[in-house]
């Protein structure tokens, strides 16, 4: 088990009043691991800032009766393979499709892909969400 450490700082009552709030609407049962996450979630962002080795998900959402779509989307993720450690198709009616991936690599190889993805014509929604593979987060 990790050692715990406990700090003691200074803060203007406005302010611990908006922590408060966040700390509740995000239905955390204590302070130290709501500023825990948010410490965590800076150093997340610091590793996609810093182009460092990233995990992410890209999400897209497409008509596939769209001529070709998804054989380019095929393509594209057989040209970036090394990046893709799974993908996920679901119909989600007669015409449209989500897809999911898991991707893992430099932050800008990771955006360059999720990027190109949802410039396809036809993709209706792509998003990206950011992450990282956990090895300085503890």
């Amino acid at each position: 088990m990790t050692e715990l450490t406990r700090l003691s700082f200074s803060i203007e009552k406005p302010l611990l009043e908006q922590l408060e709030k966040l700390r509740k609407d995000s239905k955390y049962a204590n302070r130290s691991e709501f500023i825990r996450d948010m410490i965590r979630q800076q150093l997340v962002g610091r590793q996609w800032q810093d182009d460092r080795e990233t995990l992410g998900t890209v999400t897209l959402l497409y008509n596939h009766d769209l001529h070709k779509l998804s054989e380019k989307l095929t393509d594209l993720q057989h040209h970036h393979h090394q990046s893709i450690l799974v993908s996920t198709h679901v119909h989600m009616d007669k015409h449209l499709c989500a897809e999911v991936l898991l991707v893992k690599g430099r932050a800008s190889q990771i955006r360059r892909l999720a990027n190109l993805l949802r410039q396809q014509k036809g993709v209706l929604h792509g998003a990206l969400s950011i992450s990282s593979t956990g090895k300085s987060l503890t």
